[in-house]
């Protein structure tokens, strides 16, 4: 072989091999930066988006939606310190509760009690549905004050978890930002906190109570925007840490519900930026994500900010969703989790 057809050769070959570099470096940059949006099957797990009513109240932000046996939702509405009461058959909207000291997450247990995370007096607590009674569940951990309870959730053998976070750390209230658990005797434990878990946020159990997730929802920059998961035993111990599903740089998750299958329903997204370092690249509404961090479907949401969800209706098959001054719905195929229907 000549130089010069050994030459050729050679260029011929290198030109391949960078190509196809080229080629690889391009598949791999398209997948990384493919849009989680496109091509998703919506229509197989959502229906449209329905505006079931308005808060009347000057300053809004609404969260923490819960559904009673009788299929009335309750949500707050933070900066006016109320709970709403919403009856979908009379298409009434009533004031259930004021002074309710920043009230954010709410949830039925199996007993019809209202549980309530009061952000205001850093506590959680019970409200018997029959008679108005309070009954606080938790407001310390090891004699010091707890943060700022957020949002929760608990499992079928009757242990609680709860969120707790703030923007800013409380001076007199010394517990960290972390998860909580109040098992069924009353006894709390602090499960994890910072800087394991990064502002947490919203939290719901799998419907075979063996997995556990949790949002990090921290705006700033560099900082987790993730929804993590765990396994979860019978004494209410985590283990087993990994990320299902990240929504850096865009807005995280907020709150979230999860169906019979369990598939997470998660509130998440801006119309409009605000003044943090969230892009957006997570769009507005409701994401359905797999137990295997699959997005599956997405409905857009009419406007800032979208915050919470659970399910509701006689066949749990109604996605009530809090989103700034609005109440929203959304039809379902899939049911929620049993536990969504209070027994009492």
């Amino acid at each position: 072989m000549t130089k010069r057809v050994f030459r050729r050769q050679f260029l011929k070959n290198t030109t391949r091999v960078v190509a196809g570099i080229s080629l690889s470096s391009w598949m791999i940059a398209g997948e990384q930066n493919a849009d989680p949006y496109a091509e998703l099957k919506s229509r197989k797990y959502l229906g449209k988006v329905k505006i079931e009513t308005r808060i009347p109240d000057d300053s809004t932000f609404s969260e923490g939606p819960a559904v009673d046996r009788s299929g009335n939702v309750y949500f707050t509405n933070i900066p006016a310190n109320k709970i709403y009461k919403w009856d979908p058959s009379k298409k009434d909207l009533s004031v259930f509760r004021e002074n309710t000291h920043s009230a954010n997450g709410l949830r039925f247990n199996p007993q019809g009690d209202l549980l309530v995370c009061e952000s205001g007096t850093g506590s959680v607590i019970k409200i018997d549905m029959k008679n108005g009674a309070r009954k606080v569940l938790a407001d310390s951990f090891q004699g010091k004050g707890i943060q700022s309870p957020n949002d929760l959730d608990f499992d079928n053998r009757g242990n609680i978890y709860f969120s707790s976070r703030t923007n800013e750390p409380d001076a007199e209230r010394e517990n960290k930002r972390g998860l909580y658990l109040i098992d069924s005797s009353g006894y709390i434990r602090l499960l994890i906190y910072e800087p394991d878990v990064q502002m947490p946020n919203g939290v719901v159990v799998s419907p075979n109570d063996a997995t556990l997730y949790l949002i990090e929802a921290h705006p700033g920059a560099d900082y987790n925007r993730k929804i993590l998961a765990f396994d979860l035993n019978e004494r209410g111990d985590l283990s087993n840490q990994r990320v299902l599903y990240d929504f850096y740089p865009g807005r995280s998750g907020d709150g979230m519900c999860i169906d019979a299958k369990g598939n997470l329903y998660v509130a998440a997204g801006l119309h409009k930026t605000r003044n943090t370092s969230e892009t957006l690249d997570t769009k507005p509404g409701i994401h359905v994500i797999s137990p295997k961090g699959e997005l599956l479907a997405f409905r857009e949401t009419p406007e800032d900010t979208i915050t919470n969800c659970t399910f509701g209706g006689k066949d749990l098959k109604t996605l009530y969703i809090t989103c700034g001054s609005l109440l929203l719905s959304i039809r379902t195929r899939i049911p929620g989790k049993a536990s969504y229907l209070p027994n009492g």
